[in-house]
């Protein structure tokens, strides 16, 4: 009876350990690929936003956006 319990908990530890290693290698992929996916988004908006004609926005006293002094239009 003691051999059984044993058993089943060895078995059980086994499978424990097993899905907690799985479920790191996935989610530790799935992290990788977010900020890959982050790095790029951030790379392709600071390229927008250094184009002729972007107007970058600050915001006023009153809380409404606005151009700020050093407006890339003028």
């Amino acid at each position: 009876m003691l051999l059984k319990v044993i058993i089943f908990a060895v078995i059980g530890l086994a499978i424990y350990l097993g899905i907690r290693k799985i479920w790191r290698d996935w989610s530790g992929q799935f992290k990788s690929e977010a900020q890959e996916a982050q790095r790029l988004r951030r790379e392709r908006d600071l390229r927008e936003r250094a184009q002729p004609g972007v107007i970058d926005l600050k915001r006023d006293k009153d809380g409404t956006f606005r151009p700020g002094d050093d407006d890339k239009r003028r």
